[in-house]
């Protein structure tokens, strides 16, 4: 239970973050949109085995985490949710391109580069998914959507999807109170009674769901998402796209991170 309950503090955290009013919160959803499309383009157009390029790039999430007053530890905990996944990915990488290459006076094999760009490349961008729902929301995400002509039906799954969860984790949770005081000083849910819980949680989300959407239809539903009053790209707005734009640009088209040392070190000179 402690666990659902957790998981309902974990949605709802990212909602609330979205409710500043920093600097990055006021910013048009549809250009945070598309900053974090640039980015996440920019961030993976390097090539496999590139790892010291891609180090410039960690400025973009650590500029959002300081001026929209992000908690940093709740979104690390969300990125290490899909570490798992990311590592599976590329871990094999080293069996198969054990190509050796000389970083200084060290020889490393080049798949163990490409692990680690993949790792760092996909870190960065959920990361960056993460950051632009926690300064813009789903609400204002899902207009963004729209202003960059993003089909109707497209957007409303994903933002029906998003709110619906909340519904069915607190139907899971009435469910396992209800299973609790039934069973008391039991923890967890017998494997004998999984099939039933499992099938009564099923008739209840499809119930709800109904209901949900009879009571949608009540008020005026007609399958277009209303964000009510569109608000203008105001001049800023633009000046932080173009801005950034050219920042993943020139760390794209330059390895940055090698320039400082060079500059600092002087070596390669």
């Amino acid at each position: 239970m402690s666990n659902i309950l957790n998981s309902l503090y974990n949605m709802g955290l990212l909602d609330d973050l979205a409710r500043k009013k920093t600097f990055i919160h006021r910013i048009h959803p549809a250009i945070k949109l598309l900053t974090t499309i640039v980015y996440i383009i920019a961030l993976t157009s390097f090539e496999k085995h590139e790892v010291s390029a891609v180090l410039p790039f960690v400025f973009y999430p650590v500029f959002i985490f300081s001026f929209a007053e992000i908690p940093v530890i709740p979104v690390l905990k969300r990125v290490l949710l899909v570490e798992p996944l990311i590592i599976g990915i590329g871990i094999l990488n080293p069996l198969f391109d054990n190509y050796s290459v000389v970083l200084g006076d060290i020889a490393i094999s080049r798949g163990w580069l490409t692990f680690l760009s993949i790792l760092i490349k996909c870190s960065l961008a959920v990361t960056a998914g993460i950051l632009l729902v926690a300064t813009t929301g789903m609400d204002r995400l899902a207009f963004a959507l729209r202003v960059l002509k993003i089909p109707r039906v497209f957007v409303l799954q994903l933002l029906l999807t998003y709110r619906y969860i909340w519904l069915l984790i607190e139907e899971a949770l009435r469910m396992i109170q209800a299973y609790s005081m039934r069973a008391p000083g039991r923890k967890g849910i017998r494997i004998s009674d999984l099939g039933s819980f499992l099938g009564q949680m099923l008739l209840r989300a499809l119930d709800r769901a109904q209901r949900i959407y009879q009571a949608m239809n009540l008020r005026g539903f007609t399958g277009e998402y209303n964000a009510g009053k569109a608000p203008k790209i105001r001049f800023r707005d633009l000046v932080y796209l173009m801005a950034w734009s050219l920042f993943f640009v020139i760390a794209r088209t330059y390895n940055i991170a090698v320039l400082i040392g060079v500059l600092f070190t002087g070596v390669g000179r």
